[in-house]
């Protein structure tokens, strides 16, 4: 296993659309959705074990998590815990990342990675990751993994790319354009044309390269992280990265520096991922019976003449269903929702407007 190589997990997100499972104080990534015995997190770890050192992986959260990552992920050191004091959005978290990483060793080649998303096919996923980092080390580019699309979806964003390659990986294409996720006309024309891939929000290059990116597209912030290089990995790294967080800018790895840069080239995989980002994904990627409910626990739900239903109950509650079809049925820390699947993008506001007339006791 090659030393040289890193992974940074992002794990800060809250994760509302899953609300009520996920809270602020236990949000997704911490939740074991499929009763596999793992967590969202605890299965990405484990995923990189595979790819690179175990002390080489870095785990990047809000500080209030960082007793959540040492339950979940006990091997882990306190070094490779890097807390955020607020959320400043993915650009700031691997500024710090990165120049963290590149303290250590300045040869690493990093892979940035959500800690929430679920991929089916653990061979394909290192083939694609592993296949990125030989390029990376190889070459002053930043990579980012494609998805090829099944279907014209407009919960993704959409990476456009050319006929051009890397000279050292005909497989890996130059990057034309990021998209946001674009109405349903839009998507349909983006799979039509077949160089459209969803974003993955995974990305892979040298810690040089990611850190001159900094330098010329967001100088600001290269700086702000530049100044505390030799406090990292120190007992000053956590006073100095509270007063830098203070100073960022909330941007995004994509609108920050992807969206930017020249160097930017994207490959195209299949893997079985999914950003599980609403009720619908866990109901595509759940066990359903032969009438189509997904039910996670199943032990104590009883359905009848019911159909197409996401249901996700308290292990201990019997629970009976009769006459439900395509539903969201949800509950957790004594909060019920019941919500027609197609509605199921009000689940944000409808967060809001609870926390609104409660305050934040039930979010």
């Amino acid at each position: 296993m090659n030393k040289n190589n890193y992974a940074l997990i992002m794990a800060g997100g809250v994760g509302s659309r899953f609300w009520p499972v996920s809270r602020t104080e236990f949000p997704k990534q911490f939740i074991d959705f499929f009763g596999v015995g793992k967590t969202l997190i605890q299965s990405t770890y484990d995923r990189f074990l595979d790819i690179c050192p175990a002390e080489n992986i870095f785990i990047v959260t809000n500080e209030q998590y960082v007793t959540l990552i040492k339950e979940q992920l006990p091997a882990i050191s306190d070094n490779q815990i890097l807390a955020e004091p607020i959320m400043r959005n993915t650009a700031p978290c691997i500024a710090y990342g990165s120049m963290k990483i590149a303290e250590l060793n300045p040869d690493a080649i990093i892979v940035v990675a959500p800690s929430d998303h679920t991929i089916a096919n653990q061979p394909a996923f290192k083939t694609a990751i592993e296949q990125s980092l030989t390029a990376a080390a190889a070459t002053d580019s930043l990579i980012t993994l494609g998805i090829k699309p099944s279907r014209p979806d407009t919960g993704y964003g959409y990476i456009q790319y050319t006929e051009n390659t890397l000279a050292s990986d005909e497989q890996i294409h130059k990057v034309k354009l990021f998209t946001e996720k674009p109405n349903i006309e839009l998507a349909r024309t983006f799979i039509q044309s077949g160089d459209f891939l969803w974003n993955a929000g995974i990305f892979i290059w040298s810690a040089r390269s990611i850190n001159n990116a900094f330098k010329k597209h967001l100088p600001d912030m290269h700086e702000i992280f530049q100044l505390g290089a030799q406090t990292y990995n120190t007992d000053m790294e956590k006073p100095f990265i509270s007063n830098a967080y203070l100073q960022c800018t909330n941007i995004s790895i994509d609108f920050g520096i992807m969206e930017k840069a020249e160097n930017v080239y994207v490959l195209p995989a299949d893997f079985g991922w999914s950003d599980l980002g609403t009720w619908s994904s866990i109901y595509d990627m759940a066990d359903k019976d032969y009438v189509g409910n997904a039910v996670i626990p199943s032990d104590q739900v009883m359905m009848f003449d019911s159909s197409n239903c996401m249901v996700n109950m308290p292990k201990e509650k019997l629970v009976i269903l009769q006459g439900l079809h395509d539903f969201i049925v949800v509950e957790s820390n004594d909060i019920l929702l019941i919500c027609p699947r197609t509605e199921e993008e009000r689940v944000k506001q409808i967060v809001a407007d609870v926390k609104g007339k409660f305050g934040a006791k039930f979010i």
